[in-house]
């Protein structure tokens, strides 16, 4: 009798192992692709940021030399105190046009304290940042208890205050500011200005904000989704408030630091920020329909901004194509980051 065998020789269609016809290598190199691309669109401000600074540097060496290094410094100060203002209420889906107006009006209101009313400037430096923090505040409660759309609520809080500074400096500069009042913009340490650590300190504070608070996870939820982060127990009007009662503070900042660095308060002061304030996190990474954005990106906007100016300049590009240049590098690397949006939901 023949031993009965324990595995039949010819397995039945039913016991037959299924096939698996998706190779694994493909699938593991798209992804590592993906991952690379993605990588790639992530950091893209500071590649573009990298590219420029080579450029220019090979058009005009003395891009690289340490005094024009103080100097993008400096002039990134402003800058990045107003693009943090901006990127908080872009954070829970708001905008606040006021912000460069609200700089230039405080800045006034302080400087004209400590001038014509004869105070200290350790009294006037702080009504001046006070009242564009208060201004900040209002707008918060004018989105939040009237309902007004910050588009149009803010624009017209920008057209009141450059009204009001044309008003309240009767169209003359105030320059007669006591050293007091200007040191920070003057000062330095072994050839290092002073002033862009009060941007750092914001930018630092900023970042820990954002990622170690319940304020900054509030922000983020209330951008992201408002009617869930309600839903969810947040505060979303008090917290809509805070962003802009926040960013009113960093634009009263922005004022005194521009003033004290110019020694001089204009008719106009602060007008030419406003559009590349909003630029500046958005090509970070901010988006304008709140919910997304990091301190790092924001410092990687400014800075892109700021060396496409300051290179501009030094590559002795004549004036009237300058504005021209910088709007069309501002309009790539906005185009540019819309497709790293794009890539990224996808």
């Amino acid at each position: 009798m023949q031993p009965r065998s324990e595995f039949p020789a010819h397995p039945s269609p039913s016991n037959a192992a299924p096939m698996s016809p998706q190779p694994a290598a493909p699938v593991a190199a798209t992804r590592r692709s993906k991952t690379g691309v993605q990588w790639l669109f992530q950091n893209v401000v500071w590649l573009w940021l990298a590219a420029l600074i080579v450029i220019f540097g090979v058009l005009n060496p003395f891009f690289f030399t340490l005094s024009n290094l103080q100097n993008v410094l400096v002039q990134a100060t402003v800058l990045g105190l107003l693009a943090l203002a901006v990127s908080l209420p872009l954070m829970v889906a708001e905008i606040d046009l006021s912000i460069a107006s609200n700089m230039g009006f405080s800045a006034a209101i302080g400087a004209i304290v400590t001038t014509r009313l004869g105070l200290s400037p350790a009294i006037g430096v702080p009504v001046g940042i006070a009242a564009a923090t208060a201004i900040g505040f209002f707008n918060g409660l004018c989105v939040t208890r009237l309902r007004m759309v910050s588009l149009i609520q803010t624009l017209a809080v920008m057209i009141v205050l450059q009204g009001s500074l044309l008003a309240v400096t009767q169209g003359n500069t105030i320059s007669d500011m006591p050293n007091l009042y200007i040191w920070i913009g003057q000062t330095t340490i072994g050839n290092w200005p002073v002033m862009p650590v009060v941007f750092l300190v914001a930018l630092l504070g900023m970042g820990f904000l954002l990622r170690k608070t319940v304020l900054g996870r509030s922000l983020y939820a209330t951008g992201g989704n408002a009617l869930a982060a309600n839903s969810a127990g947040i505060r979303v009007n008090r917290v809509k408030i805070i962003a802009f009662t926040l960013s009113g503070l960093l634009s009263g900042v922005a004022g005194y630091l521009l003033a004290a660095w110019q020694m001089a308060i204009t008719s106009d002061q602060g007008e030419g920020f406003l559009l590349y304030a909003i630029a500046a996190p958005i090509i970070g990474g901010v988006s304008v329909f709140g919910g997304r954005g990091g301190a790092a990106g924001i410092l990687g906007g400014v800075l892109l901004l700021t060396v496409i100016h300051v290179g501009l300049a030094i590559t002795e590009v004549p004036s009237f194509y300058v504005q021209m240049i910088g709007g069309i590098l501002i309009f790539i690397a906005v185009a540019v980051d819309a497709i790293r949006v794009n890539f990224v939901s996808q």
